[in-house]
């Protein structure tokens, strides 16, 4: 069944909502020291007629291009730079570098993305990784598995590859959540110049990837029987997502995807399920030129939302947790072209309001996390990116 759209063009008027104060940040130590987070800044934003005061601190500094941000035990937090460093802060703003990081190919869009906590890694110190290896002519999503042993990776090994190898730096995807099973997902971009892979079934570009913890297929993937499918294939037609989270008080999976130029999109993901690219988009060729003459198409699914212009959307939470109840199940996104952090409101299953978030920062946003207290972490991007804290004032 097709879902309703919704266009963003009539919610735009929303950021008028908005009101900012001025901030100014302090400088901290890369690696191996103490942060001060003491330069902290107060703003407002107002949802749904309520005016919410909240305080933003940098808690890290001169980030080397930052990709993405996952909470640890003991409150640290491990912050991956995609030019293949990964970086451990702890609780009390120590951040030090941790060895053993796999090389990477760093190059455009390609480097170090994400990573995964294992759910038992208070008994088996295990976290995964992905990112992108191989060399510019032929290269490829991988995610590799290792024990986290003080500030050193140790028994690093690949579990999974994406295939076939493709040529040039752009379009991986690269993002990872948890499934309530503890199979993982990854998202996989369509390579850029390969888009019609994403409709391939034997390709694994354009895909959202489900594997158990040590690589292998699960034997309830969609087509895992399928001779016609790829086995690790659980939803295809994607261009390129760099958010997926796992929204546990509706129990589903919820992701978004870049578009070309416009047609930016989140899904609500479904096991099996076509989302369109590249026979249906809301999005234009970067020529200008029409990619498809559809919006939409009978048999596969449209999104909850499109972004026309584009956000370039990365990174991607649920809200949950006390510090804002009253956005409780609205959903972060980071923005890059957009330099904000886009507050999508709903209401079960309709979006009602959206709001542009930290537009004073006039910085990239490349992740967001929400703690289990319900304070938000986000990433901004560059070579010298920033992990800012959003609390309640």
């Amino acid at each position: 069944m097709i879902k309703r759209q919704f266009n963003i063009l009539s919610t735009l008027a929303c950021s008028s909502l908005l009101l900012f104060a001025s901030s100014t940040f302090a400088m901290g130590e890369p690696e191996s020291s103490s942060i001060n987070a003491q330069s902290r800044s107060t703003s407002q934003f107002v949802v749904n007629g309520q005016s919410i005061t909240y305080q933003t601190e940098v808690m890290a500094e001169s980030l080397n291009f930052p990709w993405s941000l996952t909470f640890m035990p003991n409150n640290e937090i491990l912050i991956s730079e995609k030019s293949g460093q990964l970086k451990r802060l702890s609780s009390d703003n120590k951040i030090d570098s941790i060895s053993g990081v796999p090389s990477v190919f760093f190059k455009s869009q390609g480097g170090l993305f994400d990573t995964l906590v294992d759910p038992d890694f208070a008994n088996n110190q295990t976290i995964y990784l992905s990112y992108a290896g191989g060399t510019m002519e032929a290269n490829a999503t991988h995610i590799a598995s290792a024990k986290l042993v003080d500030n050193q990776l140790t028994e690093l090994k690949t579990i999974f590859q994406v295939t076939p190898d493709k040529k040039g730096p752009v379009h991986y995807g690269g993002k990872l959540a948890w499934m309530p099973d503890n199979t993982i997902l990854l998202t996989t971009g369509d390579g850029f110049d390969y888009r019609e892979k994403a409709q391939d079934k034997q390709n694994l570009l354009g895909k959202i990837i489900r594997i158990n913890r040590d690589g292998s297929i699960p034997s309830d993937n969609p087509y895992a029987s399928s001779q016609a499918y790829h086995p690790a294939i659980y939803s295809l037609g994607h261009r390129n997502p760099q958010g997926i989270t796992y929204d546990n008080q509706n129990n589903r999976i919820v992701m978004h995807e870049h578009g070309p130029a416009g047609g930016d999109e989140i899904n609500y993901i479904e096991a099996g399920k076509n989302y369109g690219w590249p026979v249906a988009s809301h999005g234009k060729d970067y020529s200008g030129a029409s990619i498809s003459p559809f919006k939409t198409y009978q048999g596969m699914q449209d999104p909850l939302i499109h972004w026309t212009p584009s956000i370039a959307p990365s990174g991607l939470a649920v809200y949950a947790g006390e510090q804002f109840p009253e956005i409780q199940g609205s959903y972060l996104v980071g923005a890059l072209a957009g330099k904000e952090l886009r507050l999508v409101v709903k209401n079960d299953n309709q979006v009602v309001e959206q709001l542009s978030l930290l537009k004073e920062l006039d910085q990239r946003i490349r992740d967001v996390r929400v703690d289990s207290k319900g304070i938000i972490y986000v990433l901004t991007d560059g070579e010298s990116g920033q992990l800012i804290r959003i609390s309640r004032n």
